[in-house]
């Protein structure tokens, strides 16, 4: 197969790098909450954990409820490789409104429940306290943001990720402005708030991304958000890719649900430490997760356009950029090794339990790299219930067996880090055979 087969560096790095950067805003904005409330004068420790366990619970929730998001680029970018754009016009905004009706009936039921929902968590006493403050305004965004992700979706599937990008680094930077301001406060102005003001700046910052994507979706695209009460044949396809991207999801967020109860139960030095590695590992998977993005826009208009040469030449120059993307993060993490866990906590202990697992969440980067590029090529080419069956192998053969035997010996956050490498080693090597085997060759 010669280079004129190939999706060009140029082309992929037009999706990826902007999908890059969209893609860390989110965790970005989780990343700041962190290291600010991690360092506030009054139960730094307590409010470090509280944060650490609603992120998790709101990622979770997001990650499942916004697979309609990758449902709709996987559609969108299929249509658009077979010329067919307009067969999908009055799906996008079924699916938006479809977003939002799901999206208030999470944030009424969750924030009704949260007392019960984070005491699963272990969090006790004042932990428990702040947990249900901080998420009874964060859960306030979900409308925001998952009306946000769908239109995203929209966006990657048009093979654009440059207007993603925009919004999110706007939101980004009001997220931090804002963290500074109201939690800390400004003498005269704006009394200190502590997590309160963290809550209420990410949900300003998921409003601003909002009314930045709505700006975009109705002058840049085809589409418009006038309700068919005629449901769009394609209607069916999108709500079975997103029931089983739904099923995926939880799957992961068991995984993610199940490693910050133990360490919870472990101790509040553990859950802050803990939250410190998860949430820079969700950065580092969004980072790398860009270039996953890349590979969902174009598998899905390669694979309308029955291209499977260029699909399996796509699949190799994705996973290189994406390991040299982990290796240099690896490399910048060994340089600062010290320094990074400072960023978020002065503690002594918690800074000596995130030292001593730190390299365990650098060393498993590559495996990450492999197995989001062949994630979002999958979810490209609508191969969502594979994904399904994937990731709950990976979670209950690999994830929890491990987790259970390794805690069972008292390694604590080892064991709950090694169960997190088994898990991306079950996910990385079960979809690198499943495409060679579907794929590759394919005339």
């Amino acid at each position: 197969m010669s280079d004129k087969n190939k999706i060009s560096f140029k082309e992929i790095n037009q999706l990826a790098i902007p999908a890059i950067i969209a893609g860390i805003a989110e965790p970005l904005i989780s990343l700041t909450d962190i290291a600010i409330i991690g360092n506030v004068d009054k139960n730094p420790v307590e409010a470090l954990a509280a944060a650490g366990i609603v992120g998790s619970f709101l990622s979770a929730i997001i990650w499942i409820v916004a697979q309609t998001k990758t449902a709709i680029s996987a559609i969108v970018s299929q249509h658009l490789g077979a010329n067919r754009i307009h067969a999908v016009k009055t799906l996008v905004p079924q699916a938006i409104a479809f977003n939002f009706l799901f999206s208030l009936f999470i944030y009424f039921i969750t924030a009704w429940l949260a007392k019960e929902i984070f005491s699963l968590y272990n969090a006790q006493g004042l932990i428990l306290e702040y947990t249900q403050e901080y998420y009874k305004i964060r859960a306030i965004g979900y409308p925001l943001t998952l009306v946000t992700f769908a239109i995203f979706g929209v966006f990657r599937g048009l093979q654009n990720t440059l207007w993603a990008m925009k919004c999110s680094l706007v939101g980004a930077g009001v997220n931090i402005v804002l963290d500074y301001a109201l939690v800390y406060g400004i003498d005269g102005l704006i009394p200190a708030m502590h997590l309160k003001g963290a809550g209420i700046a990410s949900v300003i910052a998921q409003l601003v991304m909002l009314i930045m994507a709505l700006y975009f979706f109705f002058v840049k695209t085809p589409f418009h958000l006038k309700l068919s009460f005629k449901i769009n044949p394609q209607m069916k396809k999108l709500l079975l890719l997103s029931v089983n991207l739904f099923i995926r999801t939880a799957a992961l967020n068991f995984a993610i649900y199940l490693a910050n109860a133990y360490a919870t139960d472990y101790g509040k030095n553990y859950i802050a430490a803990q939250s410190i590695l998860m949430n820079i590992w969700l950065f580092f998977s969004f980072f790398i997760d860009g270039y996953a993005n890349a590979g969902n826009a174009i598998s899905g208009r390669l694979l309308g356009a029955k291209d499977y040469k260029r699909l399996w030449l796509l699949s190799v120059d994705i996973c290189k950029y994406a390991i040299i993307i982990s290796l240099i993060l690896i490399v910048a993490c060994g340089i600062f090794y010290t320094q990074i866990g400072v960023l978020f906590n002065k503690e002594t202990a918690v800074l000596a339990l995130f030292s001593s697992v730190f390299w365990i969440v650098l060393i498993m980067q590559p495996v990450n790299a492999i197995a989001f590029m062949f994630d979002g090529i999958f979810k490209g080419l609508g191969e969502a219930k594979y994904l399904r069956n994937v990731l709950l192998a990976a979670t209950f053969v690999g994830f929890t067996p491990t987790l259970f035997v390794f805690d069972y010996f008292g390694l604590k956050l080892y064991a709950i880090w090694i169960a997190f490498f088994v898990w991306m080693l079950v996910r990385s090597s079960a979809l690198v055979i499943k495409f060679r085997r579907k794929y590759v060759n394919t005339d």
